[in-house]
């Protein structure tokens, strides 16, 4: 299934698409796709209601695609997870998970504006495979054991300020933090349906150019590992985030390095997960 939020933002309403790409409200399930959804078995009941036939049809028409998880309570970022990106970027390749965290409240729409911050000069984009939590994840015990705790993936843009990130700190949050940078969606998409994570292209351009194409079997650690290494360190709620990683292909390791300006249109996809859609401007 793909679940996803529609409306205004704070007013969004929960919603489903079927195989065939009808949508459904969720009103009378639920008020919102969030942890408690999830951790209650939400998905499970939407599941029954599309097979029973019960859920009213939404007309997406002219709406807005709100991130698909309500605000989740962290986001849990991992750098330097492709070899091709350590390398363009002059990184030594991790022996462990590089492990930071971004502002929740970062999270916007897949096709809402991005904003510049004031006094921005590398703007850079970021594709990834985000992970949502479905169920409680502490001292898992292997990596065989995460698939349970999952409920689904998304598309994420790890927007990144290179200068705040890495000049600014030694610290990389400067950087990753900024208003509206970690547009995510447009779905959350079940396990069930997207087969395994490690077998998803990525694509990324910006104008119509294309800057990022991998694909997630080029993870150094894959979303099985993160999800038990990180479940290590903090408790992993019902409805957080883990963004998983970008290939080769963002600004701050291309020739002449050319960073997002206001005006830029950036459109990122995942195999299955779906495509987005952001024009920059000033803050």
């Amino acid at each position: 299934m793909k679940l996803l939020r529609v409306g205004e933002p704070g007013a969004e309403m929960p919603a489903v698409l079927d195989e065939e790409g009808a949508a459904y409200t969720l009103t009378g399930l639920t008020t919102d796709i969030d942890g408690t959804f999830l951790a209650s078995g939400g998905v499970d009941r939407v599941r029954q209601a599309l097979a029973e036939g019960s859920l009213p049809r939404l007309d997406l028409a002219g709406r807005r695609i709100g991130a698909p998880v309500a605000r989740p309570g962290k986001v849990v970022c991992v750098g330097l997870n492709y070899r091709d990106h350590a390398e363009e970027t002059g990184a030594a390749v991790p022996e462990r998970p590089v492990v930071f965290m971004k502002d929740p409240s970062t999270v916007v729409g897949p096709y809402d504006g991005v904003r510049i911050p004031r006094g921005s000069v590398k703007t850079d984009w970021e594709v990834e495979l985000a992970v949502v939590i479905g169920v409680e994840a502490r001292y898992l015990e292997s990596p065989a054991e995460a698939a349970a705790h999952i409920a689904g993936y998304a598309v994420s843009n790890d927007v990144s300020e290179r200068e705040f990130q890495l000049e600014y700190s030694a610290q990389w949050d400067l950087g990753k933090s900024c208003e509206t940078f970690n547009p995510l969606g447009p779905w959350l998409v079940t396990p069930d349906e997207v087969g395994d994570p490690q077998a998803l292209g990525l694509h990324l351009s910006v104008g119509g150019e294309v800057r990022q194409d991998g694909n997630t079997k080029n993870m150094i650690f894959d979303v099985a590992y993160l999800v038990r290494y990180l479940s290590q360190y903090m408790v992993l709620n019902p409805g957080d985030v883990i963004n998983t990683g970008t290939p080769a292909g963002v600004a701050l390791g291309l020739p002449g390095t050319p960073y997002l300006r206001a005006g830029d249109t950036v459109e990122l996809s995942i195999d299955g997960l779906g495509t987005q859609r952001q024009t920059f401007t000033h803050a």
